[in-house]
């Protein structure tokens, strides 16, 4: 009888233990998710000092999308250097979607703060006060909902474009990858698309308003002669000097 009670007691420790293990790795096992995604993140924004990015997320959703309708749909985007982009559109950007992109580490919290009190105000997102930073990094990596963890991991990863790149950088690969239009992406392709120019000639005009469809750009690339686009456009081309060119 003690050699079963042993075994019993043996089998009931052998379970505890083995449940405490399954408790640790349900605990450990998200954190150890999270840690690794942020290194692949960190490798990506590495690699991308150097080279490239060929696709963004952003792009990739568009692109499924489109193929919805047309199983042969391509996205328009051509990558320019950082030189062959209008001067005029670098500060129409900036004016418009981020006017302390030069000095912040990656956030603007007071934009985040305004932001947010606006929302509450409205009762709904009406602007989120990412920078051109934030954007990036959306872009490059997430999707195009709404809600604080997307945001939180934005954050994050907008310091690490940050940490590792200088703005110069961080607005080419914007510029180049930022979307203008239903599958239109980068600043060359939309040039193109709405002024059958290069980006290099875009003019105070067309750079305004181009940077003034950012925040909507299919709906703009459907309504073209809004008279929202017309004020915002005049707007943002007279704070363009102001703007400060990384």
């Amino acid at each position: 009888m003690s050699g079963i009670g042993t075994l019993k007691a043996g089998a009931s420790a052998r379970a505890r233990t083995g449940g405490r293990r399954w408790l640790k790795w349900i605990i450990l096992g998200p954190l150890l998710f999270v840690v690794l995604l942020q290194l692949y993140f960190f490798a990506m924004v590495c690699w991308w000092t150097q080279f490239n990015p060929s696709s963004t997320s952003m792009m990739r959703q568009q692109l499924s999308a489109l193929r919805e309708q047309n199983p042969n749909a391509k996205l328009e985007q051509v990558w320019v250097p950082y030189a062959r982009i209008s001067n005029n559109l670098k500060r129409a950007v900036i004016a418009s979607e981020d006017a302390n992109f030069s000095e912040h580490d990656g956030v603007d919290w007071d934009a985040l703060e305004k932001a947010y009190e606006r929302n509450n105000k409205k009762h709904r997102v009406v602007g989120g006060g990412s920078t051109i930073t934030q954007q990036l990094a959306k872009n490059l990596f997430l999707s195009g909902s709404r809600n604080y963890l997307r945001k939180g991991q934005e954050l994050v990863i907008a310091y690490m474009l940050e940490a590792v790149m200088d703005k110069e950088r961080i607005l080419e690969i914007y510029l180049n990858v930022v979307e203008f239009g239903r599958g239109v992406f980068g600043a060359e392709a939309a040039a193109r698309h709405y002024f059958r120019i290069p980006a290099a000639n875009l003019n105070a005009t067309q750079a305004a308003r181009l940077a003034v469809m950012l925040p909507n750009p299919r709906y703009y690339d459907r309504h073209r002669d809004t008279s929202y686009l017309a004020r915002r456009t005049a707007i943002i081309q007279r704070r363009m000097n102001a703007a400060e060119l990384p």
